[in-house]
Formats: C-alpha cells, structure tokens, sequence
C-alpha cells in the first residue's frame, strides 16, 4: 500500500482516502461477520491427517489487494503467452516430440516423469485444448517485478474462494465499489461454462451437456466442486453416478441414463479409469478414458497435463516459451536449482540453509523446506531426504516477497502473499479473470502462503482502467 518512501501507491490512493476515515473497531466487526458469512456458508476445506476435526475456515482478510489496469495488463499478457506455450508443449510431447529433438530438454525428464502418461500419445483433444482450466501463481519482488512461481495445470483450485470473496467485500462495503471502479470476476462462472461447451467433443449432438466430477464430500476441495457446479448449472457427479452406456460417458438420472459431453474432472489422473490406471481406484469411471480417445467426451483438463505443472520442467519454461511462441518469456521463471543434476545439488546441499527446497510432484506447501525459517535439525533431516533421494527435489532461492497490508488485532501489519490468477482456454479464446486469488501468509515474517499451512486469502481488485 505504502511505498519506499511512506507514499501511497497509485492503485491503493482511492482506498487510503476511504481507509483513513474508518473506525479499525467497525472494521474488526466487519472482519468477524465475514467469518460468520464464510461458517453458515460452508466455504470451508478440508486437512488430511490431522486428529482434531478435518473441516477448516480459510482466515478471509477484509484489506484488498490493489492492482493497477496497467499492471494487469502486463501481467495477462505474459500469462496468456505461457498458456498458449504450455498447451503447444503439450500436443507437441505426446505426438512428434520436437522439443525433444531439438535437444531443448532432456527426454529423461519426460521418459522417466510419473506424470507422462504414455496412454495419451497420439490422442488429439477435443478443439487440441489440453488446459482448459489453468492457475498461475504468481509473486511480486519490486514495483514491476513479477515472477512465475509455478504452473497449476492439472487440477487447479481456489476460484470458488475468489468469487465468494468478492461476493463478501460487496455486501460489507458497498460503498467502496460506488466510489473505487473495481472490473467484475462475477461472470467467471458463466464463462467457464461457456469455455467447456466450446471444447464439446466429436460425438456431442446439440447443447453440449456438463458435469463436475468429484471425489466426494470427503475431498479438500468438495465445496469448490459443488459450488462450481451449482453456479455453472452442471450436474455435480461421483463415478458411482457414471457407466459407459453406447460408447458414452452417461450419468445416472430419475429418467435414465443421460450421455455427459464434457467432464470437469477434480480427480487426479491415477484414479479417472480403474482399467487404465489405477485397477483399485472407486473414483473413476471403467473405460472412461476409451471413450475419451475415440471422440465421446472431453475430459477438462486432458489426463497428462501434470507433465506441464512438473516442478523439475518449470525450470525449463523459457526454454519452453520460447520454442514454441518465438519469443522471450514476458513473465519470468523463479531460479532454480535441479537437484537431480550432481553439480547443482552440491549447491543446494552447501546453501540449505538459505533456500526453498520442494518436492518436484508436491502440492498444498507439503515436503518442502524454507531454509532461513527451519531449524537445524529440520535442515539436516531435510539434508538426509536430498542425499537419499535428490531426483525428487528442486531448490529456489528465498525471494523478497511483496507485502500487503492485513487487518491484526493491533490494526493494519504487512503480510506476505502470492497471487494465483485463474485462465480459461477454448479453441478461440483465452478468458483471464481480473485478479485472481491473493493469497496471503497470516503469520508474520512467513512466506508459506497455502491455506493447509495456515495462510489466508483476500479479495483482489483490478482497477478499471
């Protein structure tokens, strides 16, 4: 809010005004009826493993975060050139593989990679979109210093908590949107409707038909499922609801069994098909995926795409961007260091102590090491898991994040966040939402921003221009 110099930045010069006018007491009171909001709601997530209650609010800060039309501008413009490379590598490593060739990046990391699926090779998606859903997290290290911490390519969430955000910040202060132009992320919903039925497959006849697969109330995300579904009107489905009825992905209706044309599926590649993948799996649908390469349904996103959101191939996403736009990447990669590679992880194991060090398929700020914020015991425990197994881990340096204002109960303190803008693919077009979800890191001096861990989020404004 405040740059080097104590001065309101631009973006946030409406709302100081507004700010400096207000009772911290009516904003605290507005801060815990949010919290009542969010708990009668249900806009709750689940945590695996822990023995007191697995059902949490995410904390909801009432400060916004402030971006200018111009900023945005610069930022969608660096993420619809990613989307577009990610999506071309994609087509391009499971038909001729070209990047391969050319020697751009090592086929082990491909050949050997749990998440290349060898059943996709050859097999074109509905309208060639792989990523139909993508979310980019982003974070901020100077006034126009933006850097890609990673891609969300196979199943990316969070947006139920961007629209309900939004949704809570209008009905408390209405008068800040009468007084701040703020652009809309309300029609996301019909947006992303519109973006599936645009990728319908071969056989769709008429009105593409929609659904939302789910692993059940029990999942991290369930709320997410069944809002979406509910705000797109999409059926919300489990697989028990599913069978394959004339070569069709059909559901389970009080008139029969109805053909679905295009799944949004919020399970994980493993378990889509127990005759492909995993033979055990309850959560998926026998024979899904034949259906799905002979032209009977669109899986949203394309099984395979967590090749694309690798922690290993990040590091090689200007090499990537460039191979297949022409361009330099306009949004750069974070540097990091392969731990798979001897050289760099004599580094890493020399500089623990200063770095964050992730699991290459992790998720949720789970197996990962931030060095400056660890203990030396966790730092050789963590020494211990590189030596044993280095293939399984990339390493980072610890970034001078940006910080945002959050209402503490002494008033307003500096919080570290990320921002994870949420992209909507089809055959012609790219829909990137304004803003996105800020995430933000509760504890102070942290820089661990996922909600499992005990971060926060906030509404993201992006000022008309």
């Amino acid at each position: 809010m405040l740059g080097g110099d104590d001065k309101v930045r631009e973006p946030y010069a409406d709302y100081k005004g507004w700010l400096d006018n207000e009772d911290i007491k009516r904003l605290h009171r507005k801060s815990d009826d949010a919290e009542a909001f969010f708990r009668r709601t249900g806009i709750t997530f689940n945590v695996y493993g822990e023995d007191d209650g697995d059902e949490r609010l995410i904390p909801f800060d009432v400060i916004p975060r402030i971006l200018s039309g111009n900023e945005w501008r610069k930022l969608s413009r660096g993420i619809e050139q990613r989307v577009k490379a990610i999506n071309a590598f994609l087509y391009d490593i499971y038909h001729r593989q070209e990047i391969l060739r050319a020697g751009r990046i090592p086929v082990d990391l491909i050949a050997n990679n749990i998440a290349f699926l060898p059943q996709m090779i050859g097999v074109d998606p509905p309208g060639g979109i792989y990523t139909h859903i993508i979310g980019t997290d982003i974070v901020r290290t100077g006034p126009d210093e933006f850097y890609v911490l990673e891609d969300n390519a196979r199943t990316p969430s969070g947006v139920s908590y961007m629209l309900e955000n939004r949704e809570t910040m209008l009905h408390m202060f209405p008068e800040l949107f009468a007084k701040i132009g703020v652009q809309e992320v309300s029609s996301y919903p019909n947006k992303l409707r519109r973006s599936l039925a645009a990728c319908a497959p071969p056989k769709c006849e008429g009105k593409p038909v929609v659904a939302v697969l789910t692993p059940g109330i029990h999942n991290s995300a369930y709320f997410e499922h069944s809002f979406l579904a509910d705000q797109m009107g999409a059926e919300l489905v489990e697989g028990h609801d599913l069978k394959i009825v004339d070569g069709r992905v059909a559901m389970r209706t009080t008139q029969g069994y109805t053909a679905i044309d295009v799944i949004y599926r919020r399970i994980d590649d493993d378990y889509l098909d127990p005759l492909n993948f995993l033979p055990n799996s309850m959560l998926g649908v026998p024979g899904i995926l034949d259906v799905y390469r002979s032209g009977g349904i669109t899986i949203a996103n394309a099984p395979g795409t967590g090749i694309a959101d690798d922690k290993a191939l990040y590091s090689y996403m200007p090499e990537i961007v460039e191979f297949y736009t022409g361009q330099k990447p306009l949004l750069q990669n974070v540097p990091t260091w392969r731990c798979s590679e001897k050289d760099q992880l004599g580094y890493v194991l020399e500089h623990l102590e200063e770095l964050v060090v992730k699991e290459v398929h992790g998720s949720g700020g789970y197996g990962m090491l931030v060095g400056p914020a660890a203990s030396k015991k966790e730092v050789e425990d963590f020494r211990a898991k590189l030596i044993g197994n280095a293939s399984n881990y990339i390493a980072q340096p610890t970034l001078a994040l940006s910080s945002v204002p959050i209402l503490a109960k002494e008033g307003l303190s500096p919080r570290h966040v990320d921002l994870r803008p949420f992209v909507l693919v089809s055959p012609d077009r790219i829909d990137i939402t304004p803003g996105g979800l800020t995430r933000v890191a509760m504890t102070e001096g942290s820089l661990v921003v996922n909600s499992s861990q005990g971060g926060g989020t906030k509404d993201t404004w992006v000022l008309e221009e």
